[in-house]
């Protein structure tokens, strides 16, 4: 009878060793996009961002966010996935013609102005978050991140990591469109 309780004790670490390797692949296999943020359908926090400089846009702050749909996107220079998606920022003002705004995080002016000069300047507004406080109120905790603001300045989507040129189609268009809608109380 000791032989089996023996056995479950020396058994006990690998079990637990399996479950924990399951959990952890579970979770590395979960896509970081469809996290949903505590910020949706809530308003976008109070900030006010100033220009960087040499862009030709202005900074902005939350109450520019009213009055139309806005997508927000939250990029750096020194970002190579921003990099990676920069040419999808510029098909979907292209596109749909949407206000877009830029929170340029984290990153000195001149290698921001440097890499809208290399790769072009799709945005209407770019506000310069030199502290990264504005994107932690946002809930960013990685670049780029993408948020689409409705005409009151509340957020109703957020997409996290590059955008590729299917999600434009796939999530950024709809729920565009879906913030245009109007909207009912309940």
């Amino acid at each position: 009878m000791k032989i089996p309780g023996r056995l479950l004790l020396a058994l006990l670490p690998l079990v637990v060793l399996v479950a924990l390797l399951t959990v952890f692949a579970v979770s590395i296999n979960r896509d970081s996009s469809l996290i949903r943020s505590v910020l949706i359908d809530k308003p976008a926090p109070q900030f006010t961002l100033p220009e960087v400089p040499g862009t030709g846009v202005g900074g902005f702050d939350t109450a520019n966010l009213s009055g139309e749909v806005t997508v927000v996107n939250v990029f750096a220079s020194w970002c190579i996935p921003c990099r990676d998606e920069h040419p999808v920022l510029e098909a979907l003002k292209q596109q749909t013609g949407v206000r877009l705004f830029g929170i340029n995080q984290k990153d000195a002016p001149e290698n921001a102005l440097a890499f809208l000069t290399e790769l072009g300047n799709p945005y209407d507004a770019i506000g310069a978050d030199a502290n990264g406080r504005t994107s932690i109120d946002w809930g960013v905790y990685g670049v780029p991140e993408t948020f689409i603001v409705d005409a009151q300045g509340v957020i109703r989507f957020k997409h996290v990591g590059p955008l590729a040129l299917d999600d434009l189609e796939n999530e950024i268009i709809p729920a565009i469109e879906a913030a245009k809608a109007p909207r009912t109380a309940g």
